[in-house]
C-alpha cells in the first residue's frame, strides 16, 4: 500500500467515550452487587453510584473500547483519530486530554448540557477476569452531526464499535459514518464488542456484517452469538462468506484470521503473568488494523494484534504502557 498521504490516516475509530473505573474484588463482591463475572452491563447513573460506593480504592483512566484500540494504533506509530462524545466537565476534559497526548486526534465537539460523562466500572477478580459496569452518560449524545464526511474520506479503515448499536442516536452517526467510508472507497472494521450486545441487536448486526462490513473483529462467545452456532468452526465457517477479513479471537488459544480462501490461526503472544484482561481485545484490534491499513499480510496483522494483547493484559489498565513500535520492532521491520 501506497505511503500516507499528508492528510490522510491510517484509522478512524467511532466510540463511546467513557472514562474506566477500575478496581480489584472478589468473586463474593460480585454476588453482592448481583454482577455475572465477564459480561458488560448498562446501567444508569443511580445504580452506577451504587456500585462505585461499593467499590475499593480504584484507578481511573480514559477508555472505552474503540478509543482504546485508537490509542494502540497510535502507540504503533499510525495515523489516528476517534470520533465520541463528552460532557464539558472534569471526566470530559480529562478524556480528551488523555487521548491527545499520546498523539490520537480528537475534535469531536463536547456537549455542553445534558448527562455527565460516560463511565465504565470495572471490577477485576483474582482470575483476570473483568465485569463491567457501563454508564453511557454523555457517549449516547453522539449523533449524525458529529460525523464529518470529510474527515471519514481520509482514514484507510472506519472502526465502528458495536456497543454504538444500544443508544439510537448513535446508532445513526454509525450508518452515516459507515456510508461515507464506502463511497470514499475506504474500509469498513466493526468489533462486535460483547455477547449480550449481540443478542440485543443480533439482526441488525447479521445484516450489517453481511452487507457493509468489511473487516469482522469478534471473539468466540460473540461471533457463535451472531449465528447462533453450537461450535466455533460453525460459525468461522459461516463469517467468511460473508466478510472479506474476520479476526476472530479466542483468549489463550490466540486468536483465527479468516480472509476469502486464507485461514491463519495465530498464537497468543507469550506473557510472564495476566494481571488483567480489560482491553485484550481492543489491543488486538489495534495491532491488527494499523498492519492492515499499512498492507501488511493477515498472519502478521493476526501477530500484531496478538503482541498488543499480550502487552496490554500484563498490567492494568485497557492501555498500553509501552511503546507498540517499540516491542513490535522485529515484525513491523
Amino acid at each position: 500500500m501506497a505511503d500516507l498521504g499528508p492528510e490522510e490516516l491510517d484509522v478512524i475509530g467511532v466510540g463511546n467515550a467513557l472514562v474506566d473505573v477500575l478496581c480489584h474484588e472478589s468473586e463474593a463482591f460480585l454476588e453482592r452487587q448481583g454482577l455475572v463475572k465477564g459480561a458488560m452491563q448498562l446501567v444508569d447513573e443511580a445504580r452506577a453510584r451504587e456500585i462505585y460506593d461499593a467499590m475499593g480504592p480504584a484507578v481511573e483512566i480514559s477508555g472505552g473500547s474503540a478509543a482504546n484500540t485508537i490509542v494502540g494504533v497510535a502507540s504503533f506509530g499510525g495515523r489516528a483519530h476517534y470520533v465520541g462524545k463528552v460532557r464539558n466537565d472534569q471526566l470530559g476534559e480529562v478524556f480528551a486530554h488523555d487521548l491527545r497526548s499520546v498523539g490520537v486526534r480528537y475534535t469531536t465537539a463536547m456537549a455542553t448540557s445534558g448527562p455527565a460523562t460516560g463511565r465504565c466500572l470495572i471490577v477485576m477478580t483474582p482470575d483476570a477476569q473483568r465485569t463491567m459496569s457501563t454508564y453511557l452518560g454523555a457517549s449516547t449524545l453522539l449523533g449524525a452531526a458529529d460525523v464529518d464526511p470529510g474527515l471519514i474520506k481520509r482514514g484507510r479503515i472506519l472502526y465502528l464499535e458495536g456497543y454504538l448499536f444500544d443508544p439510537p442516536a448513535a446508532q445513526e452517526a454509525f450508518r452515516v459514518a459507515a456510508e461515507a467510508a464506502h463511497a470514499a472507497g475506504r474500509k469498513v472494521a466493526l468489533t462486535l464488542s460483547d455477547p449480550f450486545c449481540v443478542n440485543r441487536h443480533r439482526e441488525a448486526f447479521v445484516e450489517l456484517v453481511e452487507h457493509h462490513v468489511d473487516v469482522l473483529f469478534a471473539n468466540e462467545l460473540e461471533i457463535c452469538a451472531l449465528y447462533q452456532a453450537n461450535d466455533f468452526s460453525g460459525a468461522a465457517a459461516r463469517v467468511r462468506r460473508h466478510c472479506e477479513v474476520a479476526a476472530l479471537t479466542r483468549s489463550e488459544r490466540g486468536s483465527v484470521v479468516v480472509g476469502g480462501d486464507e485461514i491463519y490461526v495465530v498464537d497468543a503472544h507469550p506473557v510472564d503473568a495476566v494481571i488483567d484482561t480489560t482491553g485484550a481485545g481492543d489491543l488486538y484490534a489495534a495491532g491488527f488494523l494499523f498492519g492492515l491499513s499499512r498492507g501488511l499480510g493477515l498472519a502478521i496483522c493476526g501477530r500484531l494484534g496478538a503482541l498488543a494483547a499480550a502487552e496490554v493484559i500484563s498490567h492494568v489498565g485497557a492501555r498500553p504502557v509501552a511503546s507498540l513500535a517499540g516491542v513490535a520492532g522485529r515484525l513491523l521491520a
